[in-house]
Protein backbone atom coordinates (compact mmCIF):
# COMPACT_ATOMS: atom_id res chain seq x y z
CA UNK A 1 0.00 0.00 0.00
CA UNK A 2 1.16 3.56 -0.82
CA UNK A 3 0.67 6.74 0.93
CA UNK A 4 0.72 10.83 0.13
CA UNK A 5 1.25 12.87 3.62
CA UNK A 6 -0.27 16.53 3.89
CA UNK A 7 1.13 19.24 6.52
CA UNK A 8 0.11 22.48 6.81
CA UNK A 9 0.61 25.22 9.45
CA UNK A 10 -0.82 28.60 9.46
CA UNK A 11 0.93 30.61 12.21
CA UNK A 12 3.81 30.32 14.24
CA UNK A 13 2.01 29.98 17.44
CA UNK A 14 0.91 26.11 16.04
CA UNK A 15 4.31 24.95 15.93
CA UNK A 16 4.28 25.16 19.84
CA UNK A 17 1.16 23.98 19.88
CA UNK A 18 2.23 20.36 19.26
CA UNK A 19 1.00 20.27 15.44
CA UNK A 20 3.86 22.25 13.62
CA UNK A 21 5.36 20.47 10.25
CA UNK A 22 7.79 18.18 12.04
CA UNK A 23 5.09 16.87 14.56
CA UNK A 24 2.97 16.14 11.52
CA UNK A 25 5.30 14.64 9.28
CA UNK A 26 6.47 12.14 12.71
CA UNK A 27 2.65 11.29 13.34
CA UNK A 28 2.35 10.17 9.52
CA UNK A 29 5.43 8.52 9.63
CA UNK A 30 4.67 6.80 12.61
CA UNK A 31 1.21 5.41 10.74
CA UNK A 32 3.07 4.58 7.89
CA UNK A 33 5.77 2.15 9.29
CA UNK A 34 2.78 0.75 11.98
CA UNK A 35 0.88 -0.27 8.93
CA UNK A 36 3.57 -1.17 6.73
CA UNK A 37 2.78 1.64 3.93
CA UNK A 38 4.81 3.04 1.54
CA UNK A 39 4.96 6.70 2.61
CA UNK A 40 5.95 8.32 -1.16
CA UNK A 41 6.25 11.87 -0.39
CA UNK A 42 4.77 14.87 2.46
CA UNK A 43 3.67 17.48 1.05
CA UNK A 44 2.98 21.03 2.97
CA UNK A 45 1.47 24.25 2.88
CA UNK A 46 3.20 26.59 5.58
CA UNK A 47 1.72 30.06 7.08
CA UNK A 48 -1.64 29.37 4.83
CA UNK A 49 -4.55 29.56 6.08
CA UNK A 50 -7.27 26.44 6.36
CA UNK A 51 -9.47 28.66 3.88
CA UNK A 52 -9.46 28.77 0.07
CA UNK A 53 -8.13 25.70 -1.56
CA UNK A 54 -7.76 26.88 -4.57
CA UNK A 55 -4.90 28.82 -2.90
CA UNK A 56 -2.32 25.98 -1.07
CA UNK A 57 -0.47 24.35 -4.29
CA UNK A 58 0.75 21.87 -1.49
CA UNK A 59 -2.98 20.59 -1.33
CA UNK A 60 -3.24 20.34 -4.58
CA UNK A 61 -0.34 18.53 -5.33
CA UNK A 62 -1.31 15.87 -2.35
CA UNK A 63 -4.91 15.47 -3.67
CA UNK A 64 -3.49 15.12 -7.78
CA UNK A 65 -0.87 12.77 -6.22
CA UNK A 66 -2.86 10.79 -4.50
CA UNK A 67 -5.51 10.07 -6.91
CA UNK A 68 -3.27 8.92 -9.72
CA UNK A 69 -1.94 6.98 -7.87
CA UNK A 70 -4.83 5.47 -5.73
CA UNK A 71 -2.95 6.08 -2.49
CA UNK A 72 -4.10 7.22 0.79
CA UNK A 73 -3.91 11.06 1.15
CA UNK A 74 -2.71 10.46 5.07
CA UNK A 75 -3.29 14.26 6.92
CA UNK A 76 -2.69 14.52 11.02
CA UNK A 77 -6.91 15.90 11.52
CA UNK A 78 -9.22 17.06 8.85
CA UNK A 79 -8.70 20.64 10.40
CA UNK A 80 -5.28 20.60 8.40
CA UNK A 81 -7.13 19.44 5.70
CA UNK A 82 -10.08 21.94 5.41
CA UNK A 83 -11.50 24.39 7.52
CA UNK A 84 -15.01 24.12 5.72
CA UNK A 85 -17.53 20.78 5.61
CA UNK A 86 -17.70 21.77 2.07
CA UNK A 87 -14.48 21.63 1.15
CA UNK A 88 -14.07 18.34 3.26
CA UNK A 89 -16.86 16.84 1.22
CA UNK A 90 -15.54 17.92 -1.89
CA UNK A 91 -12.34 16.40 -1.20
CA UNK A 92 -13.28 13.15 0.37
CA UNK A 93 -15.91 12.97 -3.10
CA UNK A 94 -12.88 13.49 -5.16
CA UNK A 95 -10.74 11.06 -3.48
CA UNK A 96 -13.23 8.58 -3.24
CA UNK A 97 -14.20 8.34 -7.65
CA UNK A 98 -10.69 8.17 -8.07
CA UNK A 99 -10.21 5.19 -6.06
CA UNK A 100 -7.66 6.54 -3.37
CA UNK A 101 -7.97 6.85 0.10
CA UNK A 102 -8.39 9.18 3.12
CA UNK A 103 -6.68 8.75 6.70
CA UNK A 104 -6.86 11.36 9.26
CA UNK A 105 -4.99 10.27 12.36
CA UNK A 106 -6.84 12.39 14.49
CA UNK A 107 -10.24 11.64 14.20
CA UNK A 108 -9.26 7.95 13.63
CA UNK A 109 -10.96 8.11 9.75
CA UNK A 110 -8.93 5.14 7.82
CA UNK A 111 -10.89 4.49 4.88
CA UNK A 112 -8.46 1.39 4.28
CA UNK A 113 -10.38 -0.51 7.09
CA UNK A 114 -13.95 -1.63 6.37
CA UNK A 115 -15.21 0.79 9.47
CA UNK A 116 -12.89 3.41 7.80
CA UNK A 117 -14.31 2.98 4.30
CA UNK A 118 -17.88 3.28 5.66
CA UNK A 119 -17.37 6.80 7.02
CA UNK A 120 -15.90 7.75 4.01
CA UNK A 121 -18.53 6.08 2.19
CA UNK A 122 -20.59 8.27 4.16
CA UNK A 123 -18.79 11.38 3.21
CA UNK A 124 -18.97 10.82 -0.33
CA UNK A 125 -22.76 10.56 0.35
CA UNK A 126 -23.06 13.88 2.50
CA UNK A 127 -20.77 15.24 -0.60
CA UNK A 128 -23.59 14.35 -3.27
CA UNK A 129 -26.12 15.56 -0.99
CA UNK A 130 -24.51 18.81 -0.59
CA UNK A 131 -24.38 18.98 -4.89
CA UNK A 132 -27.95 18.21 -5.68
CA UNK A 133 -29.09 20.85 -2.56
CA UNK A 134 -27.35 23.21 -4.19
CA UNK A 135 -28.56 22.04 -7.75
CA UNK A 136 -31.90 22.40 -6.17
CA UNK A 137 -31.63 25.44 -4.50
CA UNK A 138 -30.42 27.36 -7.73
CA UNK A 139 -32.47 25.56 -10.24
CA UNK A 140 -35.65 26.77 -8.29
CA UNK A 141 -33.98 29.92 -7.78
CA UNK A 142 -33.93 30.11 -11.83
CA UNK A 143 -37.40 28.92 -12.29
CA UNK A 144 -38.73 31.77 -10.21
CA UNK A 145 -37.00 34.30 -11.86
CA UNK A 146 -38.19 33.09 -15.72
CA UNK A 147 -41.44 32.74 -14.27
CA UNK A 148 -41.64 35.99 -12.80
CA UNK A 149 -40.12 37.26 -16.66
CA UNK A 150 -36.71 38.86 -14.46
CA UNK A 151 -33.44 39.11 -15.29
CA UNK A 152 -31.41 35.77 -14.63
CA UNK A 153 -27.90 36.67 -15.88
CA UNK A 154 -25.68 39.69 -17.39
CA UNK A 155 -26.76 38.47 -21.12
CA UNK A 156 -30.57 38.02 -22.25
CA UNK A 157 -31.31 34.40 -23.38
CA UNK A 158 -31.65 33.42 -27.14
CA UNK A 159 -35.00 34.24 -27.71
CA UNK A 160 -35.76 37.03 -25.59
CA UNK A 161 -34.23 40.84 -25.17
CA UNK A 162 -34.11 42.65 -21.96
CA UNK A 163 -37.13 45.22 -21.54
CA UNK A 164 -36.55 49.03 -20.99
CA UNK A 165 -36.34 48.19 -16.98
CA UNK A 166 -33.36 46.10 -17.86
CA UNK A 167 -34.38 43.09 -15.86
CA UNK A 168 -38.02 41.76 -17.40
CA UNK A 169 -37.64 39.79 -20.61
CA UNK A 170 -39.53 40.42 -24.00
CA UNK A 171 -39.61 38.02 -26.77
CA UNK A 172 -37.62 37.79 -30.27
CA UNK A 173 -39.98 36.84 -32.74
CA UNK A 174 -37.21 35.92 -35.03
CA UNK A 175 -34.73 33.88 -32.45
CA UNK A 176 -38.10 32.24 -31.02
CA UNK A 177 -39.17 31.10 -34.81
CA UNK A 178 -34.56 30.01 -34.67
CA UNK A 179 -35.27 27.60 -31.68
CA UNK A 180 -38.53 26.39 -32.67
CA UNK A 181 -36.74 25.43 -36.07
CA UNK A 182 -33.98 24.03 -33.85
CA UNK A 183 -36.32 22.03 -32.15
CA UNK A 184 -37.82 20.46 -35.42
CA UNK A 185 -34.60 19.34 -36.74
CA UNK A 186 -33.58 17.83 -33.40
CA UNK A 187 -36.65 15.61 -33.47
CA UNK A 188 -35.79 14.50 -36.88
CA UNK A 189 -32.62 12.54 -35.12
CA UNK A 190 -30.01 15.61 -36.53
CA UNK A 191 -26.66 16.25 -34.39
CA UNK A 192 -25.88 19.35 -32.49
CA UNK A 193 -23.42 19.56 -35.70
CA UNK A 194 -25.73 19.41 -38.27
CA UNK A 195 -28.31 21.74 -37.28
CA UNK A 196 -25.42 24.45 -36.57
CA UNK A 197 -24.19 23.66 -39.56
CA UNK A 198 -27.97 24.21 -41.55
CA UNK A 199 -28.16 27.52 -39.13
CA UNK A 200 -25.11 28.67 -40.92
CA UNK A 201 -26.30 27.41 -44.51
CA UNK A 202 -29.54 29.74 -43.85
CA UNK A 203 -27.54 32.53 -42.77
CA UNK A 204 -29.77 32.31 -39.30
CA UNK A 205 -27.53 35.40 -36.76
CA UNK A 206 -26.35 34.35 -33.50
CA UNK A 207 -27.48 35.97 -30.26
CA UNK A 208 -24.50 38.81 -30.64
CA UNK A 209 -24.08 37.96 -34.85
CA UNK A 210 -20.85 37.37 -34.71
CA UNK A 211 -20.62 34.36 -37.12
CA UNK A 212 -21.27 31.11 -37.43
CA UNK A 213 -23.04 28.83 -34.87
CA UNK A 214 -21.57 26.16 -33.11
CA UNK A 215 -23.00 22.52 -31.58
CA UNK A 216 -22.37 23.48 -27.66
CA UNK A 217 -24.25 26.60 -28.41
CA UNK A 218 -27.12 25.03 -30.10
CA UNK A 219 -27.43 22.23 -27.04
CA UNK A 220 -27.26 25.25 -24.65
CA UNK A 221 -30.20 26.55 -26.56
CA UNK A 222 -32.40 23.96 -26.76
CA UNK A 223 -31.40 22.23 -23.20
CA UNK A 224 -33.10 25.89 -22.00
CA UNK A 225 -35.63 25.59 -24.14
CA UNK A 226 -36.97 22.25 -22.87
CA UNK A 227 -36.27 23.00 -19.20
CA UNK A 228 -38.72 26.18 -20.00
CA UNK A 229 -40.81 24.28 -22.03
Amino acid sequence: MRAIGYLRVSTSKQAVEGVSLAAQREKIQAWAKLNETLLEHCYSDEGISGKGMGQRPGLAAAIEHACRRKSALVVYSLSRLARSTRDTLAITDRLERAGADLVSLSERIDSTTASGKMVFRMLAVLAEFERDCVSERTTSAMKHLRDHGLRISRFAPFGWRFGKDGRSLAVVPAEQDAIRLMARLRKTGKSYAEIAAHLDRRHVPTKRHTGRWFPKCVRSILKRHSAAA
